[in-house]
């Protein structure tokens, strides 16, 4: 049996990398990625990935007990399914990337970091999933599940973002996700680079950035708070019906406009410690370059993933209304 997790944290190479175990095959395609194959026919391939940013490290264990499960054959697998530990080197010295995000790094983005660990992560990934999608049988629908852990509080502590895209959004992931007591989805307005989006876009599978309350070291998450997407991922893999969700109504935004921090005395007009999905109310100023007013508020709007730290050229937060029904 593999130890997904374990063999990554001791960089090390299983004594096997193939085998048959229960009712499937797997595969050990590369270090921190497993595929599983069901012997019998499947309708959906799936991608379920985690440690794109090394350090947040739930939803890094919530994919290692899976794959024991299945391995100990606790969890039946009725789909193909391609297992993902994103960032093997953050992963293990517990940082959220070593030089680059890789989440700005998709789509071929990642040909403009030459030489670096994590463009050449990204390489290794894309190459992988484009083969995964490939050798499925051309009727197989596609799901993306990326799972992240926010490093700010948030109002709305756990959410899905959807990239944009032209093809229509799955009901199948739309009712996963609020099965699995999400507080909020929010859609993207503009292509972007994330992992995500390379899934949608170049595979046109139903994709997902899921984001499940505060990064934390390994050893210090209590995964007793993921219970709900832990319990939809399994019934995703093993195409078990969906819990009925016991929450109010999941609150839904759509992205109006990304922050580009493109100066060094670049400001936004909150505190560091305010949460995600914060409010500015119409005419507030949200963001200052060049100390005057860079981003005013239409109407009434949030701000997600502020950040006044990025880099230049990076997006440091994104404005969102929300859709009422």
């Amino acid at each position: 049996m593999i130890n997904f997790l374990g063999d990554v944290l001791a960089q090390r190479v299983p004594a096997v990398v193939h085998g048959v175990q229960h009712d499937f095959c797997w595969e050990w395609l590369a270090e921190g990625v497993l595929s599983f194959t069901p012997k019998q026919a499947y309708e959906k391939a799936v991608v379920l990935s985690a440690g794109v940013h090394g350090n947040e490290t739930a939803p890094i264990e919530l994919l290692a007990q899976l794959s024991q499960d299945l391995f100990a054959g606790a969890l039946e697998l009725k789909v193909k399914l391609l297992l993902i530990l994103g960032n093997p080197i953050a992963i293990r010295t517990g940082q959220r990337y070593v030089e680059n995000d890789m989440n700005r790094m998709f789509c071929g983005a990642y040909q403009q970091f030459t030489d670096t660990v994590e463009a050449q992560r990204v390489a290794v990934l894309e190459q992988t999933v484009t083969a995964f999608f490939n050798d499925s049988p051309a009727q197989v629908r596609r799901y993306h599940y990326d799972l992240h852990t926010a490093i700010r509080p948030s109002l709305l502590p756990t959410f899905a973002l959807f990239p944009y895209q032209t093809h229509d959004y799955d009901a199948v992931m739309l009712d996963s996700l609020k099965a699995a007591e999400l507080d909020a989805l929010v859609y993207h307005n503009a292509v972007g680079r994330t992992f995500t989006h390379f899934s949608s876009a170049q595979f046109q599978a139903a994709s997902s950035t899921l984001e499940l309350g505060h990064a934390k070291p390994f050893g210090q998450n209590d995964l007793a708070a993921f219970a709900a997407i832990n319990h939809v991922l399994r019934t995703v893999v093993s195409e078990q019906a969906l819990p009925i969700r016991q929450k109010q109504a999941i609150q839904t935004f759509r992205v109006v406009d990304s922050i580009i921090k493109t100066e060094d005395d670049f400001q936004l007009n909150l505190a560091d410690s305010a949460p995600n999905f914060s409010v500015f109310e119409t005419d507030a100023v949200i963001a200052l370059q060049q100390g005057k007013p860079y981003v005013t508020a239409p109407d009434q709007v949030r701000i997600l993933f502020p950040n006044t730290q990025v880099k230049k050229g990076l997006r440091a937060g994104l404005i969102l209304t929300e859709v009422h029904a």
